[in-house]
Order: structure tokens, then C-alpha cells, then sequence
């Protein structure tokens, strides 16, 4: 062994240069053969596809954050459609109401229901004025098209609002053509549907008849559209009498604050009377 050492370092120079020539022998053999020219072409393919997932995953990211900047744009475009048609619509309800030729709004109060309570008995609403816009308890609540209810209790900048179907509400009413009065209640159940009570058979009133607030009533104005008369059932005493309200509570909106009225002398007078709404 020590002897290949020895010869190993004294050839040293001539060996490496044997083994030089047979690797330029085995790359000219390759190189003949084309089997070095599929290894550089393999190597060019597999560098390729490397760098294409790298492009592509570069492209995926790339991706992600364009479709966030994207969903942040959506969002803001959202915000300002939902806030513009919003306010398009505040404004057309508005609009409806100061234009109605056959309403004068002028020295009422314009508010917007902004919560409700819903139920089938006691229906509440609450609108965005209170004292501090002259809103005060008992003030009449309507629209154009009829009653909505009267004001219950109030705070600063809202108002909450017992509506005509809510089963305490009571509102003294009068109909158009045979001037029957009544009391108008709200049994529950469907919010188109009303009840007239204490309308005696012996009264005139017909189907389809308009029923408006009579001058009996303690906090209404006299003359607001109540409702149509659908439903004329005798009983032994008053007939059993079905509304149809005039007011679609299911789209109200904007809604209109009647000033108080104040009649303390009347009420006092009128205290026993079985006509006059019971005030909660």
C-alpha cells in the first residue's frame, strides 16, 4: 500500500492527465451519441418550468392583493350607492307630501320613522324628532293619505308613536255620507284590516263609505282619512264593521306631526262620554 503512495506521488502529474484525456474522450462520446445535448436541453426544459411556477405564483399573489384592492373599492362604490339611494328616497317621500295638492303641511312637523316595533297587538313606531323640533305628547301623527297615530311619550330628537293598529289605540270617527260615528279600535292580526265600534243598526252606513276623525276626538284633528268600509255585520245593539285603513303601514316612511290640540275644557266636559278614545 505504501508502495501505491509512493508511485501514486511520483506520477501524479501523468495520471491526472490521463484522466483529463478520458473525460474529453467521454464528453466527445457523448456529444457524438446526443446524449450531452438531451442533458442541456433537459436542463434548459426543467430551468423553464421553474421559473414559470415562480412566475406564476408570483402572478397568484399578485392576484390576491388586486382582488382585495378591488373589494375595498366595491365596498366604498356600495356605501356611497346605498347612502345616495337612500337619501333619494327620503327626499321623493318628502316631496310627495309637500306637493299633495290635496294636503296643506304647512305648520306641521316633517319626521322619518327610523324603528318599529313589530308585532301582532302592539305595533310601535318611533321617528326622528322629538321635543327639541316641538314634538310633544299626545300630537297627532299622518300622512297625506290618512291617520298614522299619536305621539306617547317623547325625548330630545325622537318621538315614540302608538299606531293605529296597536290594539289601546282609539280614535273617535265619523263617516262621510250617513255621518255615523263610532270608535275606531284595531283587534290584531292583519295591519290593513280595522274595526268601527258602537255604530248602532239603526244607522245608515254603507259599503265603501269613507270614515274620517271626527270632531269628537280628544287629541286628533277633525277630518283625517281613517278608512273604507268593507264590512257591515247587525248584532243585537251596533253593528260589527270592518275597515280597510287608508294608510299602508308596511311602506310608511315619512310621516307629518300634527300641532297639539288643546282642549282641556272639552275633555272635562266630555269625560264620561263612551265615543271619546281612551287615553292610555
Amino acid at each position: 500500500m505504501r508502495k501505491f503512495f509512493t508511485l501514486f506521488f511520483k506520477y501524479n502529474a501523468l495520471l491526472l492527465f490521463l484522466a483529463y484525456c478520458t473525460i474529453a474522450l467521454l464528453f466527445i462520446k457523448l456529444q457524438n451519441d446526443n446524449t450531452f445535448s438531451k442533458l442541456h436541453t433537459s436542463g434548459i426544459e426543467f430551468s423553464a418550468a421553474v421559473n414559470e411556477k415562480l412566475i406564476n405564483l408570483t402572478y397568484l399573489v399578485n392576484v390576491d392583493e388586486e382582488n382585495e384592492r378591488l373589494m375595498r373599492v366595491n365596498r366604498d362604490l356600495l356605501t356611497k350607492v346605498l347612502n345616495f339611494e337612500t337619501s333619494a328616497g327620503d327626499e321623493r317621500n318628502r316631496l310627495k307630501i309637500v306637493n299633495d295638492s290635496t294636503f296643506n303641511a304647512s305648520g306641521f312637523i316633517m319626521a322619518r320613522v327610523v324603528d318599529r316595533k313589530f308585532s301582532d297587538r302592539e305595533n310601535i313606531l318611533v321617528i326622528n324628532a322629538g321635543w327639541k323640533q316641538g314634538v310633544k305628547k299626545d300630537m297627532t301623527v299622518l300622512v297625506p293619505e290618512g291617520l298614522v297615530g299619536r305621539v306617547i311619550s317623547v325625548s330630545e330628537h325622537y318621538a315614540k308613536v302608538m299606531p293605529v293598529i296597536h290594539t289601546d289605540f282609539k280614535v273617535s270617527v265619523v263617516s262621510d255620507s250617513s255621518n255615523s260615528m263610532g270608535l275606531l279600535s284595531w283587534s290584531g292580526g292583519s295591519e290593513a284590516i280595522a274595526q268601527v265600534e258602537h255604530i248602532p243598526i239603526s244607522s245608515h252606513l254603507k259599503l265603501n263609505e269613507r270614515v274620517v276623525t271626527s270632531d269628537f276626538s280628544t287629541f286628533s284633528l277633525r277630518g283625517i282619512p281613517v278608512g273604507r268600509v268593507i264590512r257591515i255585520k247587525p248584532d243585537k245593539l251596533f253593528y260589527a264593521i270592518d275597515l280597510r285603513l287608508t294608510v299602508d303601514f308596511s311602506s310608511l316612511s315619512q310621516v307629518l306631526v300634527a300641532p297639539l290640540k288643546i282642549e282641556p275644557e272639552k275633555v272635562a266636559m266630555s269625560s264620561d262620554s263612551t265615543l271619546i278614545e281612551q287615553i292610555p
